[in-house]
């Protein structure tokens, strides 16, 4: 699988724009009057189409991790879910030339057929618990070809408990941070500065981060947190002080917010991602 060679941020920001209106209403029709939590979303309001009987075994697959927290983020997996995933799955496959499944999945880090699919999403990841099964789950498929993009993370506290989790998975290695010069960041579209998306609800306050979660201790800047095999493979990503998710899942909210981050930021990057775990 391979994406159309050489497209750029402006090539993105024309056809998502020809392409919003097939979107951009859906959002706003799930979402409560009240302004707080929407409705859930039913798949008949988003787009689907049929997989090539040729690639129904070959095809990407949004998949989503579920996993178990405390306290009122046990249920924290599922955070922006589906819209988010079924929006990823629409753009990319409008947007390259991969054969896209319009349907994710969910498994557990221990079901076996997770190792199927070679790329996995997790969000809100501040308060989540691994069991020891499923930290022992995710070493070995991130060490068998696997790639982990863990998002939607803020503030200190949540760096310093999500590390203690994943030296749980890699109680052998040591993240490293990953700077603007990383390939992941140039893939397909070339980002000029360190990807930073807030949440819907924060950008609607006039914020950049969600100042909710806790003290930044002085550090609002964005980071991206690798873990590198042996080979040096890039096969998880933890992407602090950022909601890329939500450039997704909101895309059809508000047009500024649309224009702002959903096709300058969390599409690119999003694809950049894609595009990085199925070729490495």
């Amino acid at each position: 699988m391979h994406l159309i060679a050489e497209k750029r941020i402006r090539l993105l920001v024309i056809v998502l724009c020809v392409l919003s209106a097939a979107l951009v209403g859906f959002a706003q029709r799930t979402r409560s009057s009240g302004g707080g939590r929407r409705q859930a979303a039913t798949r008949d309001q988003y787009p689907t189409w049929a997989v090539d009987d040729d690639f129904k075994h070959d095809v990407f697959t949004f998949t989503r991790i579920q996993y178990g927290g405390y306290g009122r983020s046990s249920g924290g997996w599922s955070n922006d879910y589906p819209d988010c995933d079924w929006n990823f799955s629409v753009r990319l496959h409008q947007l390259t030339s991969m054969k896209v499944d319009p349907n994710g999945k969910v498994f557990r880090l221990t079901d076996p057929e997770l190792f199927n699919y070679p790329f996995a999403y997790m969000s809100n990841v501040q308060n989540m618990v691994l069991s020891p099964e499923e930290a022992a789950a995710m070493r070995k498929y991130c060490l068998n070809g696997g790639f982990i993009m863990a998002d939607d993370f803020w503030a200190a506290e949540a760096w310093r408990h999500v590390k203690r989790e994943m030296d749980r998975v890699f109680p052998d290695r040591q993240p490293r941070e990953l700077d603007l010069s990383h390939e992941i960041f140039h893939m397909v579209y070339d980002l000029k500065e360190m990807p930073q998306v807030p949440s819907y609800f924060a950008w609607q306050d006039g914020e950049k981060v969600e100042r909710w979660h806790g003290s930044f201790e002085g550090d609002e800047a964005p980071h991206f947190h690798g873990y590198f095999d042996d080979d040096g493979r890039l096969m998880a990503l933890l992407c602090h002080n950022n909601d890329i998710g939500d450039g997704w899942e909101r895309e059809g909210e508000h047009r500024g917010f649309f224009d702002q981050y959903s096709i300058k930021i969390s599409y690119p990057l999003g694809i950049n991602i894609v595009t990085y775990a199925m070729t490495h």
